[in-house]
């Protein structure tokens, strides 16, 4: 089994609670799209939503991803462990699909 399957990091209650909420409202959008579909609302419409749903979901992503740069990449970096840069690059990739 590889290492990276079992990693974890202790975030702060304050991290924890900023990205919930930020998932919470995220949640809520989607749940918005859904209720404009049963609705039959107009197509321009939803996807208006979908957009701002999508760049709630990318700013979720930004905030996670600066504090894994802040966090786990600087903790790793300095102690010699460069296997976090590759994993990094690798994330990057998925993110920018």
């Amino acid at each position: 089994m590889c290492d990276s399957c079992h990693k974890t990091r202790e975030r702060s209650e304050e991290e924890y609670r900023r990205l919930c909420n930020r998932l919470s409202r995220i949640e809520g959008q989607i749940r918005g799209i859904r209720g404009m579909l049963e609705k039959e609302a107009y197509c321009i419409d939803i996807l208006s939503q979908t957009a701002a749903a999508n760049a709630a979901l990318n700013a979720f992503s930004r905030e996670l991803l600066a504090q894994h740069l802040r966090t786990c990449v600087a903790r790793d970096l300095r102690a010699g462990d460069d296997g976090t840069v590759e994993e990094l690059v690798n994330a990057l990739q998925k993110l920018m699909k």
